[in-house]
């Protein structure tokens, strides 16, 4: 993915334990666990590295990163071809 330097590009990530292996549903939206918010890629996805694998022993157990950036700019965000 390529960024401009100094460009804040904001990405969440967050996790919780799925109701189906493959789904995307979450078996508790009380239980979700709210990572962070990055201010880019990089950042975001060395987050989810980490989380990612403390969790690797609960095969339900997901981490997701949302580019928070195209959802409020979604103009600019087609303009960068994604």
């Amino acid at each position: 993915m390529s960024e401009q330097p100094g460009k804040q590009l904001l990405h969440l990530v967050f996790g919780g334990e799925l109701k189906e292996l493959g789904g995307t549903e979450f078996r508790n939206l009380d239980d979700l666990d709210i990572v962070g918010v990055y201010p880019d890629y990089a950042s975001a996805l060395n987050a989810w590295k980490g989380k990612a694998q403390a969790s690797v022993d609960n095969a339900h157990m997901r981490y997701f990163v949302v580019h928070l950036h195209k959802l409020l700019d979604p103009e600019a965000a087609a303009g960068r071809n994604g």
